[in-house]
């Protein structure tokens, strides 16, 4: 099974993702992760940490000559502002952060939970991610995450946008500073951000991920642990700040009638020898999950963040010591990070699919996969 785990805190020397179970054959490249990891450090709004480090992934063990061996790969990204043992303990919890809840939990300090509960903890999460889109896009499946509605301002794509190819929608996002398919709408968006950053404040928002070259059959629905819906849910939820999820049209779903949300079924011959299997539908309400399992059409994930807990200008708290009202500790922080998390989960989500990928086509190694798939593509036009 591919998996992986994490290590590090915000302030340690470093981070380390350990990647098991990935398959053998599959050429690394190390520019394609760190250009992830410099998207997760970008976006406007970002905070000072974002200038003092400049991450860069370290393969430690797992690969040969560039390619994958089979065996489990460390990933590392070194803190360059590594100064944990000189730091003191926070004496006021700050809401929503995990200060209190932690301190209680563990009977100990704010500063042994802060540390690790810190969004810091995702850059790993994205070299993870990105080293899983490599094995992703040998079979023609590619990922996009971007911006849909930040500080209560939906950022709807350009019309026809999501007509384009993934590649044309990546370049279109990729010219905006807030990471949304309408560059148009950066100066309104930055304005909103600069205001509140002004207020002490912070901003929340939603970002949304899109899969493509999907084929049919990635997840289950024999198990409710095995489920890819459930899975993802699990995995973008666990994102730090992030406070829901949907899928296709998610909650929306509950506000139509069946007529208006379930996805006609027709076929086009001419798409045949595509992972569709030329089984087309006019919509894409379910987001390309039916009963746990991939159903051949895009996969669509949005999930909404909140704003940052870390406020310049602090809600009320109390000193933990004296048990007397005081305001909220402060550490350096952004004022938004929406696009950053437009970046983690588009990698998380991207890592479930090719966990999935390997659950159906095995994962010792690439040559194997493919042969597998291949056969896979065969059988199913000739059912």
């Amino acid at each position: 099974m591919l998996r992986y785990w994490t290590a590090g805190e915000s302030h340690g020397k470093a981070l380390v993702a350990l990647v098991d179970g990935f398959p053998a054959g599959v050429n690394v490249d190390t520019a394609i992760i760190d250009a992830e990891l410099r998207r997760r450090q970008g976006g406007y709004g970002r905070g000072g940490r974002q200038r003092i480090e400049t991450d860069r992934v370290d393969v430690l063990s797992g690969v040969w000559h560039g390619t994958t061996i089979g065996s489990p790969i460390a990933l590392q990204v070194v803190n360059r502002d590594y100064k944990l043992e000189t730091l003191d303990d926070l004496p006021r919890p700050r809401p929503g952060h995990g200060d209190l809840t932690g301190a209680v939990k563990y009977l100990g300090s704010i500063r042994g939970v802060l540390e690790r509960a810190s969004a810091r903890e995702t850059t790993v999460r994205v070299a993870a991610g990105a080293l899983a889109r490599q094995l992703l896009s040998a079979f023609g499946i590619d990922v996009l995450g971007y911006v849909v509605e930040l500080g209560g301002v939906a950022i709807a794509p350009l019309a026809g946008t999501l007509a384009g190819t993934l590649e044309e929608q990546r370049a279109r996002r990729d010219e905006s500073e807030i990471y949304a398919l309408d560059p148009a709408r950066d100066a309104e968006i930055k304005e909103l951000i600069d205001r509140t950053g002004k207020e002490g404040d912070t901003l929340g928002g939603v970002v949304e991920v899109r899969v493509e070259g999907l084929p049919f059959g990635l997840g289950t629905h024999a198990q409710w642990d095995q489920k890819l819906d459930g899975r993802i849910a699990q995995a973008v939820m666990a994102v730090q700040a992030i406070k829901g999820v949907e899928i296709g049209l998610g909650f929306e779903a509950a506000r139509r009638p069946g007529s208006q949300v379930h996805d006609p079924i027709h076929y086009d011959a001419a798409q045949r020898d595509t992972p569709n299997l030329g089984f087309a539908r006019p919509t894409n309400n379910a987001g390309g999950l039916e009963a746990g399992m991939t159903n051949g059409q895009p996969l669509v994930v949005r999930a909404a963040k909140k704003p940052i807990s870390t406020l310049r200008k602090p809600l009320d708290s109390i000193n933990l010591q004296t048990k007397q009202p005081e305001a909220a500790s402060y550490e350096r922080s952004d004022v938004c990070a929406v696009s950053a998390a437009s970046v983690i989960v588009e990698n998380v989500v991207a890592f479930e699919v090719a966990r999935a990928l390997t659950d159906k086509f095995g994962h010792d190694s690439l040559n194997e996969m493919q042969a597998r798939y291949k056969l896979f593509l065969e059988m199913a036009r000739e059912r």
